[in-house]
């Protein structure tokens, strides 16, 4: 099983950072030949970046649109944040302060993560339109991470597993000196999920994570009466 999961790591790992490179490198190549910022608009490029920075942080366009679903959105994200930091212990040797310091936070973050995923997951079924809309994609990413959450608090308080194992065992990958991994079918199960994850994350509807900074709606200056927007095939035929 080591040398399974070493493999379907490196393997996943790779297709994860080769992908998400490949799939951010067409966002920024897809030309926006229109100006069309969602207004009210920021006028300046400073603007912009707050507005970016309040969008990516706090999902204010969602908190305006519907506050039930924000709810559950912040819970999973922070909570996710959270349990990502704490998982840093894994992979840093001495262990950051700072990430030793969010070890309790990131420890029960994990049931806020689970509870926003059950309260996204549900809205996909009790709200008409958005069960109309759903497709059998957009159910399996929800089950997957819920899944990947539920496995770990499981290992957590459930069915404790060898940590300093796992921790040898991904210090081992990162130096390609691979070292044993602890024999808990639940840790099989919660690498396995992760490993998924990260096969199928270039290719999902997950990429609104670094695709939210190519939103030509989001990303654009409101500033049509100052500045003529011109796209670049327009601007080859008006030469011409």
């Amino acid at each position: 099983m080591t040398s399974f999961f070493a493999l379907l790591f490196y393997a996943a790992t790779a297709l994860f950072v080769v992908g998400l490179a490949y799939k951010i490198l067409d966002f920024a190549r897809t030309p926006a030949p229109l100006s069309i910022p969602t207004t009210p608009a920021p006028t300046t490029r400073g603007g912009v970046a707050f507005r970016m920075f309040r969008e990516v942080v706090f999902f204010e366009s969602l908190f305006k649109g519907n506050l039930w679903i924000w709810i559950f959105a912040a819970l999973f994200h922070f909570g996710l944040a959270l349990v990502l930091v704490r998982h840093l212990r894994y992979f840093t040797e001495p262990v950051w302060s700072w990430v030793a310091f969010a070890q309790p936070f990131g420890m029960y973050a994990g049931f806020a993560m689970v509870a926003g995923l059950g309260g996204l997951w549900a809205r996909r079924f009790l709200v008409e339109r958005i069960r109309y809309i759903s497709t059998v994609s957009d159910h399996l990413m929800l089950v997957l991470l819920l899944l990947i959450g539920l496995s770990g608090l499981g290992m957590k308080f459930l069915m404790h597993t060898d940590i300093v194992g796992v921790k040898a065992f991904f210090l081992g990958l990162m130096r390609f000196d691979v070292q044993p991994l602890p024999d808990d079918p639940l840790l099989y199960v919660h690498l396995l999920l992760v490993a998924t994850l990260m096969i199928v994350f270039p290719f999902s509807k997950l990429l609104h994570a670094p695709g939210i900074f190519f939103s030509p709606s989001r990303n654009q200056v409101d500033n049509p009466r100052e500045t003529r927007h011109l796209a670049p095939w327009a601007a080859s035929l008006e030469k011409n």
